[in-house]
């Protein structure tokens, strides 16, 4: 992975149409959704967002396989009066493949700061989670704010973080369907997009790894 305090690296099948997003300053971007394969079978669908000046826009078609590098992005959305936090893979550079390897890869690791108390909790069946929000600095003083699940012993470390805690967290970005009860009769398919964090780390303010 390249040294820096955001960095995403997925390998999928795009699944969406190409579509406009936004324009800062004359520049166009636009989004996909890629499907990236999980070991167990099951796949994550995620949000891509890129520059039009990067893209080759006759090669973003479904079913085309890709390699991204970029880094995941936050940014609110307000919807009916309400705020939510949305996730996407801002991408750098885009490699197009022939076909996906048998390892396509979903590796992310992020540097930040715990800008929320974690979450820890155990379920019925005796697992450890924890969820916790990361802030992750980036240009312009502008900050993307990712939430983060860690389980077992992760999920326990996790736990005993005070907020504003430095921690450098190593994952993959999943995407997970849940249920939201808007009244007695309607309930709506929703998604969330988290990073599965698979090692946690405490790092000090001169950047070394405390142990």
């Amino acid at each position: 992975m390249e040294n820096t305090n955001n960095f995403i690296e997925v390998g999928g099948k795009i699944v969406s149409e190409f579509t406009f997003s936004h324009e800062i300053y004359g520049e166009g971007f636009w989004r996909f959704d890629v499907e990236v394969k999980r070991l167990s079978g099951q796949s994550d669908v995620l949000p891509i967002t890129v520059s039009e000046r990067i893209v080759d826009r006759s090669k973003v078609q479904p079913d085309q396989a890709v390699k991204i590098t970029g880094q995941i992005r936050s940014y609110n959305n307000y919807v009916d009066g309400r705020n939510k936090l949305v996730l996407t893979i801002f991408a750098r550079d885009i490699e197009y493949l022939d076909e996906l390897p048998a390892d396509s890869p979903n590796d992310v690791l992020l540097d930040g700061y715990l800008c929320k108390p974690a979450i820890y909790r155990t379920t019925p069946f005796g697992r450890e989670i924890a969820d916790m929000l990361i802030a992750v600095n980036r240009s312009y003083n502008k900050s993307d704010y990712i939430p983060c699940i860690a389980w077992g012993r992760n999920a326990r470390y996790a736990g005993k973080l005070a907020v504003g805690d430095r921690v450098r967290l190593y994952g993959r970005k999943q995407s997970r369907q849940y249920q939201k009860k808007i009244d007695d009769v309607t309930i709506l398919e929703k998604t969330a997009y988290e990073v599965s964090v698979s090692k946690i780390e405490s790092v000090t303010e001169t950047g070394e790894i405390e142990t």
